[in-house]
């Protein structure tokens, strides 16, 4: 006896868009925790930290982070790694915050903010022309969007377009981007976990950040609101904030890690109302959904329509 089954309809997918393949949206949370972090650093800095040393405090920052996590690792690079660890540590620490430092000074009312939130478009493209990534206008146009939310969140009538500092601002972002970019290209050899890996670029970028900041200056007086502002920074938004940064680059693409990066000013936002009783209005609610909408966007990739193949139709023995 046979039977006959009617082919399948060719079917589309209905979905606009899937997750990222192989990504856990437990990794995304953890990997969030990282730019939340960051967006303390305004609050502490201005709050806690003697004024006018903010590259000392970078370098606080990077430095007693990273040789804390070669201290609990045991763990030193090896061959090329060596080199590949000074370049992404000066990409990702320390060129990323002189120039993050300088476009703050020079661009008042959140410019600098705003050109910060360019990372996801510039890591669109780095991810394309890098890693070889198929284009994302997808991708592109929800990085627009995280911009301009971002701007409407941060900017005010006292913004200033200084050209050394949007230099800088653009700067940092390109720094950033190509950081996160070269980091998945390259990745830490097998057997090595994100502390010790974190360990490597921290102490390589705070090693960069040491001269500058001699240069600077050092603090004649640090309290003990200053000395828990510089443990924060160091302990929680360095070591415990990159260690969960490098591990989430290494499970997710780079545009949906560089889209997180949109919770740092949002957060700055937040706390600036919240502690400094700062009020958001109306346009900023507006841009503060729109760029947690861009973020959450760019944790998927569009699916791809394609038809399902029809098999064909052929009398089938029972039993088999």
């Amino acid at each position: 006896m046979t039977s006959t089954a009617p082919p399948p309809r060719s079917t589309t997918p209905l979905l606009p868009a899937t997750p990222v393949a192989g990504a856990s949206w437990r990794t995304t949370a953890l990997t969030a925790v990282t730019p939340i972090v960051w967006g303390t650093t305004y609050l502490v800095t201005t709050e806690l930290l003697p004024p006018g040393h903010p590259v000392f405090a970078a370098a606080a920052r990077a430095l007693p982070a990273g040789l804390l996590a070669l201290a609990l690792t045991r763990t030193l690079p090896r061959g090329s790694w060596w080199w590949r660890s000074a370049v992404l540590g000066v990409l990702n620490i320390g060129a990323f915050f002189p120039l993050l430092f300088v476009a703050a000074e020079r661009l008042p009312g959140g410019v600098a903010a705003t050109l910060g939130a360019a990372t996801p478009l510039l890591a669109t493209v780095l991810a394309v022309v890098v890693l070889g990534e198929r284009w994302s206008r997808w991708r592109l146009a929800w990085g627009t969007v995280g911009v301009l939310g971002v701007g409407f969140v941060v900017l005010g009538p006292d913004a200033a377009l200084d050209p050394v500092g949007i230099v800088a601002g653009l700067g940092g972002a390109a720094a950033m981007a190509l950081g996160v970019t070269l980091t998945k290209k390259w990745g830490p050899p097998p057997g090595v976990g994100p502390m010790a890996f974190a360990g490597w670029l921290l102490t390589a970028g705070g090693l960069a950040l040491v001269p500058p900041a001699l240069v600077e200056g050092v603090p004649t007086h640090v309290d003990g609101p200053a000395l828990g502002g510089y443990l924060w920074l160091g302990i929680v938004g360095g070591l415990v904030a990159y260690t969960l940064w490098f591990s989430g680059i290494r499970r997710l693409s780079v545009p949906a890690v560089a889209f997180l990066g949109l919770l740092s000013p949002l957060t700055a936002a937040v706390l600036g109302a919240a502690v400094l009783g700062q009020t958001l209005a109306p346009l900023q609610l507006v841009g503060f959904g729109l760029a947690l909408l861009a973020m959450l966007a760019g944790q998927v990739v569009p699916r791809r329509p394609h038809a399902t193949a029809v098999p064909p139709t052929h009398d089938v023995p029972e039993g088999r």
